[in-house]
């Protein structure tokens, strides 16, 4: 392992074992100061939050993009501060921490039997949405995490989400499309964040006017498996509740090819997300390249 790797893990290691054990507004104080100081420094992540807010609010000033990426930094440090305290929240603080809207989407289709999945893009606070799912509805899912260096970073984080009552899979070795469909196929529930393609293999859509690529898993499981897809989007507010709504589902179109049903159904995917995102910029945790007109064709997304 290099030391980066030693350095990062132990960086992790070191926000679970000790954020957790914070006063709740010590660590809200805590990660707004961090947020603050990263902003200012306008590292990589920072400039590249705001190059990918300028597409989801054309037209807006450097001043307005500076106001998006600095919220869109406390946004994101509240995401983590959150992320390490959650093992030790109480079942209550669970169950108040998260109030979706239209929620009948999820049980309706639950309570069928055919299998669900959710799919999400990178807003707010997805492990806590996953929590409440666990407590509040008491009901396991299947996820996919992609794969972090070093292992045993990965391995923190597969830990920490089956902790919260999360079966994870990783994203690759090839294996988890097929126990995803059983699970489906099962009448279970999968949940998967599905706004930035890993694999440089995905679906073209049209996202804030330019070409991006999306994976094409959530389409091709609800058509293997016949199991309902309905997308998620997540906020915060001023309050210390994360706020979410589940969209309607997403049908498999009646006519053409696999392939033709994919795009259409990712394309049906990527305007729900859209819809959030432009509601809630600063809640969009995107600090990676994501259209296409920004990745280097030879290293794929990054």
């Amino acid at each position: 392992m290099s030391a980066a790797d030693r350095f990062a893990d132990a960086l992790y290691g070191l926000g679970w074992s000790t954020v957790k054990k914070l006063p709740e507004p010590v660590a809200v104080r805590l990660g707004r100061t961090i947020a603050d100081a990263a902003w200012k420094r306008r590292g990589k992540g920072v400039r590249r939050l705001e190059a990918n807010y300028a597409r989801v609010v054309p037209g807006a000033s450097p001043e307005r993009l500076a106001e998006l990426s600095r919220a869109g930094m406390r946004s994101y440090l509240r995401y983590w501060m959150e992320s390490f305290r959650l093992p030790a929240w109480s079942a209550e603080r669970v169950r108040t921490g998260f109030t979706p809207k239209d929620l009948h989407h999820l049980t309706e289709g639950l309570e069928s039997g055919r299998g669900v999945i959710l799919a999400l893009p990178h807003l707010a606070n997805w492990d806590l949405a996953g929590a409440w799912v666990t407590t509040e509805l008491e009901t396991p899912f299947t996820t996919v995490a992609e794969r972090l260096k070093p292992e045993s970073l990965y391995d923190r984080f597969v830990a920490y989400r089956e902790g919260l009552g999360m079966e994870v899979l990783p994203h690759s070795g090839g294996a988890a499309f097929g126990t995803l469909a059983r699970r489906l196929r099962d009448g279970g529930l999968v949940c998967l964040v599905a706004d930035r393609d890993l694999s440089a293999s995905g679906v073209e859509v049209d996202f804030f006017g330019e070409r991006a690529r999306m994976p094409a898993g959530p389409a091709l499981l609800a058509q293997h498996t016949d199991a309902l897809l309905l997308p998620v989007t997540l906020w915060y507010d001023d309050s210390p509740v994360m706020r979410g709504r589940v969209h309607p589902p997403i049908e498999v179109p009646a006519s053409g090819t696999r392939a033709e049903r994919t795009s259409v159904m990712t394309q049906a995917l990527a305007d729900a997300f859209a819809t959030g995102i432009a509601e809630h910029p600063e809640d969009w945790h995107m600090l990676q390249r994501l259209w296409l007109a920004d990745l280097d064709p030879a290293k794929g997304p990054s």
